[in-house]
């Protein structure tokens, strides 16, 4: 990478932290007329535009420079326990076309992700774009990921995935940067860009059919040394029974409070969805249920925010959206048994995405692959697209 090269540059427009050329120069130290040619490299690879409008300054007032964002357009693709949610995105993660899919995870990861494919295929079709418009791929999965390798990895609901190479069979189809991972890490990404980039430590806890957890620990996801950070799910939780794991242990929270465990105790249903219904409906026990969860819920987190010291607690999936009956069990436990120090100016709050946070993750999950620095620098640096077959 050139030091504060194109890549550089485009980085501080796409981030607002300089968004004209004395701001650019002010933050690198380069000349303006070094500034200049790197903003010629960025036109010319039709990355950026001038803005119509002017940005006040101290001096003059100049037209602010924007990332294109049709540049290239990003896949992003949340696979989850019921239902698949497939985009198309620009790069500023703005939806051009999307469609929710029932995909079943046991019929295996080829027909899944043909499948997949096909979907992407029609939706690209119908924006009016060609398959060479795709910058990047990102995938989020309902099970625990090496990140490096993109591959599943150990027990989780998706039978017959583990090791798995998902990347080389989209790569027959999608000839660019295909990046994987646990569908909490991109729900704890999300969450963290979009309503908390101001703080250095979040600790984001989906609760849904199942149970996960994601951590930003200053300023990044920490995924942990093989991917298989935050999954709190799996932990054992002593004092509540132990019934048997969808994973074979015992114990574990997500079989005293996830929404399969739920539904299972309540007679009903199979997963989060039928229990949200009858919490919804008012039926009490559901509520009566939930709130007992949250307690559970409660203690796990309380051990991460002694451990972790969040700035804020972010609860999303389809329980935390019920109401306030989890948040109101889970906030009461952690300001019991946690420190003063930890809870002094911690927030506990429920996620203000409804149904796109896995989208949004995979995008800027990609997005920050295909837009670093580093590869920007080393394709324009030979002349080639920033992104066309940029493996």
């Amino acid at each position: 990478m050139i030091e504060d090269g194109p890549g550089r540059v485009l980085e501080l427009i796409t981030t607002g932290s300089a968004r004209t050329r004395s701001e650019i120069a002010h933050v690198t130290g380069l000349s303006r007329s070094t500034v200049g040619q790197r903003l010629d490299t960025l036109f010319a690879a039709q990355l950026i535009f001038e803005s119509t409008e002017n940005v006040p300054s101290r001096g003059r007032p100049s037209r602010g420079l924007e990332l294109n964002p049709r540049a290239g357009v990003l896949i992003s693709v949340d696979v989850g326990e019921e239902r698949t949610r497939i985009a198309v995105l620009d790069l500023n993660l703005a939806i051009l076309g999307d469609r929710v899919a029932r995909l079943a995870l046991g019929d295996g990861p080829e027909v899944l992700l043909d499948r997949i494919t096909a979907i992407l295929r029609e939706l690209i079709g119908q924006i009016g774009l060609d398959q060479s418009a795709v910058a990047g791929f990102g995938l989020g999965l309902p099970a625990p990921v090496d990140y490096e390798a993109g591959r599943v990895q150990g027990w989780s609901i998706m039978s017959g995935w583990e090791g798995y190479d998902i990347r080389r069979h989209l790569r027959r189809s999608w000839p660019v940067p295909i990046l994987i991972d646990n569908d909490v890490n991109l729900l704890t990404l999300a969450e963290h860009r979009r309503h908390f980039a101001d703080q250095r430590h979040l600790f984001f806890v989906k609760a849904g059919t199942g149970i996960g957890s994601g951590m930003v620990i200053d300023g990044a996801v920490n995924r942990g040394a093989q991917g298989a950070a935050g999954d709190i799910g799996h932990a054992h939780i002593a004092g509540f029974g132990d019934p048997q794991c969808r994973c074979g242990n015992l114990g574990c929270l997500e079989s005293l409070a996830g929404g399969w465990a739920l539904a299972r105790d309540l007679g009903e249903g199979h997963d989060a969805r039928d229990v949200a219904e009858r919490i919804r409906r008012g039926d009490s026990a559901a509520v009566t249920s939930l709130r007992k969860a949250g307690r559970i819920m409660g203690e796990s987190v309380a051990y991460a925010t002694s451990l972790l010291n969040p700035d804020v607690i972010v609860l999303g999936g389809l329980l935390a959206t019920t109401g306030d009956d989890l948040l109101a069990g889970i906030r009461q436990v952690v300001y019991q048994r946690s420190l003063p120090l930890a809870t002094r100016q911690l927030r506990i709050v429920v996620t203000k995405y409804k149904a796109r946070a896995g989208i949004a993750g995979a995008g800027y999950l990609v997005r920050d692959h295909v837009l670093s620095p580093a590869a920007l620098d080393a394709r324009l640096l030979i002349g080639r697209s920033p992104f066309a077959d940029a493996l």
